[in-house]
């Protein structure tokens, strides 16, 4: 049993989750062991309380608790039984929309959450070891999307690889497009929202139901939790005044901000129940967020388009993803069609705008 640790996170080792460079220290360590810790007070980042999330940087320090330091078991060379299923490990591969040495990308399912949580036990996260494809290491989730959100996730295959991704999409270096339909059209066609976000708790002992509540912006600085928030859209397609296609730009990247922010103005996204409701008033014929009829009940939102400079190559990566099902299904019955807008509907030089 070791004593009281305090272990400088080196070069290299910046940019991870605490529990997940805990357990390169130290592979005996539980996961409820390292929550527990950090429950407790006793696991610190330069002085401070801290969880298994957190992300360690270079040069800081991590007070590390007594460890058991018993040797592992002897090792078992007997083939491992993957815990990806291989109806679940063809479904994720089938997704994958980009590949090279360094990243890959996939077409996000709509449904498929990108990370484990309450009650999620079937996750990108989860199922990434189908996605190693001849690399010792799984590739690592640089970004999220919404369980109900489509469309490209990025991944590093490359500790290397992550650490610069995970930089770039920090700083906004990186160009990210969503599609969505909306109720009610947009006034004015191209436009910026910038409603403060804080989170309002939910119902529940556990806080189910909990969602992000819009503050203008004068009332950001005053508002405990609250974060200033900017996105920019842009009407591509109307359905007279009932409905419309746009394209979306989360400028900052706040939980659930393009679903707040749409559903503020009074056009929440089709299918959004959370923020839209049936009830919503909009500035169409007050359809709220379901279109009825053929349309489905789902969320049309869709990560459409990401562009973001190689960490290797610096060269710049397009990625495009198609529209999930029930979009599609959408799109058709509107007669919208993706080729008649440019990847980038707010770049000048395309002339949309």
């Amino acid at each position: 049993m070791s004593g009281v640790q305090t272990i400088t996170v080196e070069a290299g080792e910046g940019d991870q989750r605490l529990d997940r460079w805990l357990k390169r220290r130290f592979p005996l360590l539980s996961q409820i062991r390292i929550e527990k810790m950090c429950r407790k007070g006793e696991l610190r980042i330069d002085g401070g309380r801290c969880k298994p999330a957190t992300r360690v940087e270079e040069g800081q320090h991590v007070r590390v608790p007594p460890i058991s330091d018993t040797p592992p078991p002897p090792r078992d060379d007997r083939p491992k039984v993957s815990k990806v299923s291989d109806a679940d490990a063809k479904m994720i591969q089938s997704c994958v929309i980009y590949r090279d040495e360094h990243i890959l990308a996939i077409n996000k399912p709509a449904g498929l959450p990108s990370q484990g949580g309450s009650k999620q036990t079937r996750h990108v996260d989860g199922l990434v070891e189908a996605l190693k494809f001849g690399y010792d290491e799984k590739p690592r989730l640089v970004h999220r999307l919404d369980k109900d959100t489509s469309g490209v996730l990025l991944l590093a295959r490359t500790r290397q690889a992550a650490h610069q991704l995970s930089e770039a999409l920090r700083h906004r270096e990186t160009r990210k497009i969503y599609w969505a339909a909306v109720a009610g059209v947009p006034i004015p066609n191209v436009g910026s929202i910038k409603y403060g976000l804080v989170k309002a708790g939910g119902h529940g002992a556990r806080g189910e139901g909990e969602k992000m509540q819009c503050i203008h912006p004068r009332d950001v600085q005053h508002t405990e939790g609250a974060k200033r928030a900017h996105s920019d859209y842009v009407v591509l397609s109307k359905l007279a005044s009932r409905g419309a296609w746009v394209a979306l730009v989360p400028v900052t990247g706040r939980t659930h901000q393009l679903r707040a922010h749409m559903a503020e103005i009074g056009h929440p996204i089709v299918g959004d129940g959370k923020y839209g409701g049936s009830g919503q008033e909009n500035l169409g014929d007050g359809w709220g967020a379901q279109f009825g009829g053929i349309i489905s009940k789902k969320l049309h939102l869709h990560a459409r388009y990401l562009e973001f400079q190689h960490p290797v190559t610096k060269k710049t990566v397009s990625i495009v993803a198609s529209l999930p099902e029930h979009m599609a299904q959408t799109w058709s019955t509107f007669q919208w069609d993706g080729e008649d807008v440019p990847n980038d509907p707010f770049d000048p030089e395309e002339g949309f705008v």
